[in-house]
């Protein structure tokens, strides 16, 4: 798993939405209507944003085209997908909204505001499973193409703040800043679509099976599956990541009984 080298530590007006959409590239009523709403399906639900659809260009170009950083082969080719509205989680899921749904933390670093870390993707999908018969919504993990598309946030840049890894830190909880740990949700600033710790901190599980690059690959933002087992992607970076797997259009994978201190996820909701 390319992950391990990252040596993983386991054990509202309308006109200014209208504005906004215009800066991030998307157009359409959805843009208009819907762009950066913030909601809450209950007390101990994540604040949600409210994704107008669109369409994006996922992965990396050849790195004789990239602007000064690696891209890796599984991020090729280079392709448009088309994302239908979504929400998405504001922030990364807490270990207090974990524990107030699941009773339990299995957090190594503990604090109610962090990340929940140490979660496997078949965790999560419990979680999720008890989310959803809670509130009668119908929370799930981001697709791959999804959780890219609310990265990038209109941008075609390495990161959604342009090509240069310099202000990441600004943004990220990374391997320069973090100081060995997972920091509070929501202390760095967000990416343009309002979504904050998009990079760095966790890495986050979306719902995809993982397959060595884009060839065939869903053209409307639909999960990767298989007919058996798989191993499922996670995406974003964590406090012990380098600046390179951050990038908005970096992978990572593993098996979904995986768990580590610094995988996490955030969720993702159908509308209305």
């Amino acid at each position: 798993m390319k992950s391990l080298s990252d040596v993983r530590l386991a054990a509202a007006k309308p006109h200014w939405l209208v504005v906004l959409a215009l800066l991030v590239g998307i157009t359409g009523p959805a843009a208009a209507q819907t762009a950066g709403r913030v909601f809450k399906d209950c007390a101990n639900c994540p604040e949600m944003v409210s994704l107008p659809g669109g369409s994006f260009l996922m992965g990396s170009l050849p790195n004789k085209q990239n602007a000064g950083f690696k891209a890796a082969a599984d991020e090729m080719p280079q392709h448009s997908v088309r994302i239908a509205p979504f929400a998405i989680g504001k922030y990364e899921v807490t270990q207090e909204q974990w524990t107030a749904i699941m009773g339990s933390n299995p957090s190594v670093n503990k604090g109610p505001k962090l990340p929940v870390e140490s979660v496997s993707w078949d965790d999560v999908q419990q979680f999720i499973a008890k989310l959803n018969a809670r509130t009668g919504k119908r929370y799930r993990l981001p697709s791959e193409a999804e959780w890219e598309y609310a990265a990038r946030a209109g941008t075609k840049t390495a990161y959604f703040f342009g090509d240069d890894a310099g202000p990441l830190e600004q943004y990220a909880w990374l391997e320069t800043n973090a100081a060995g740990q997972t920091h509070p949700v929501g202390e760095k600033q967000p990416n343009k679509f309002g979504l904050y710790d998009i990079y760095g901190n966790v890495w986050e599980w979306v719902q995809d099976c993982y397959k060595a690059g884009y060839v065939g690959a869903p053209g409307d933002g639909r999960a990767v599956v298989a007919p058996k087992g798989c191993e499922r992607v996670d995406r974003g970076g964590a406090w012990v990541s380098g600046s390179n797997n951050l990038r908005s259009a970096n992978r990572d994978w593993g098996p979904p009984s995986y768990r580590l201190n610094n995988l996490g996820f955030r969720l993702a909701r159908n509308l209305p």
